[in-house]
């Protein structure tokens, strides 16, 4: 009579399935969450690397920012107004200091909050419009404040409207660039909300124009945002927001075959 060869039991067998599934569950999560991660990085990579223009000019102001605390008062008063006394004695009117030195300063001196507002605003203006077109809004914005602000300024001191002191206020170009660029992501809204993006716009940067205690610097804001509003014309043709880029080969990779 034959004996039966020993053999896993039914028990045994499904013991013995259930540990392989629990590690294959447990190997495949992990695959998952790293799958996960490589992907956010790239994400986060390719938006960076996608909006150069951003990123150098906040590459540029972090550095002046940490010498603007590193420095003795004397510096800092170099990236004032461009109103300052002639041979004469009388005011004399000097926008290119304050052309150039309001985008290589951050008011205040915080760089992080910029920093937040140049990647929410100029880079996602930057990937809708490329590079150079997101760069002529924002220094249309810049320049046509400065010149605006500071003439109005200069006309005020030159007639006694303001203190000669009022001709060193530091120009805050940075903020005037981004409103500008603000404004003209107004384009990019599709309707209709794209009135009611353009109204809170005109209602944040109008308002401190219109109360008592406005300055040279809310005009030069408004000026920005209606610079912005009027470069229509460039962003004819930008890519839609709804159109997806190329996928990076990351991304097209597939998995090998089990």
């Amino acid at each position: 009579m034959s004996r039966k060869s020993p053999g896993p039991t039914a028990d045994s067998n499904t013991d013995n399935g259930s540990d392989s599934d629990s590690g294959t569950g447990t190997g495949t999560g992990c695959d998952n969450g790293r799958r996960r991660g490589r992907r956010a990085l790239s994400a986060v990579r390719r938006w960076i690397v996608t909006a150069p223009g951003t990123y150098i000019w906040l590459t540029v102001l972090f550095v002046t920012t940490v010498l603007l605390h590193r420095t003795t008062p004397a510096f800092e008063d170099g990236t004032s107004g461009g109103i300052s006394d002639g041979s004469s004695g009388a005011p004399s009117w000097d926008p290119v200091r304050p052309l150039l030195s309001g985008v290589l300063w951050i008011d205040g001196g915080h760089w992080i909050p910029y920093a937040v507002l140049f990647t929410v605003f100029h880079a996602t203006a930057e990937h809708w419009l490329g590079t150079l077109r997101w760069l002529a809004v924002a220094a249309l914005a810049h320049v046509l404040a400065v010149l605006l602000g500071e003439g109005v300024l200069g006309w005020a001191v030159r007639y006694g409207d303001a203190s000669q002191s009022a001709g060193n206020t530091l120009e805050v170009g940075v903020s005037y660039a981004l409103a500008g660029v603000v404004a003209v992501l107004t384009y990019r809204v599709p309707h209709p909300w794209r009135y009611v993006y353009a109204f809170a716009v005109l209602v944040f940067y109008g308002v401190p124009l219109a109360a008592d205690g406005r300055t040279v610097t809310d005009l030069g804001h408004v000026t920005a945002v209606l610079t912005g509003l009027a470069c229509y014309r460039l962003t004819r043709g930008a890519r839609s927001p709804g159109r997806r880029e190329a996928p990076s080969p990351e991304e097209t990779e597939r998995p090998a075959a089990q």
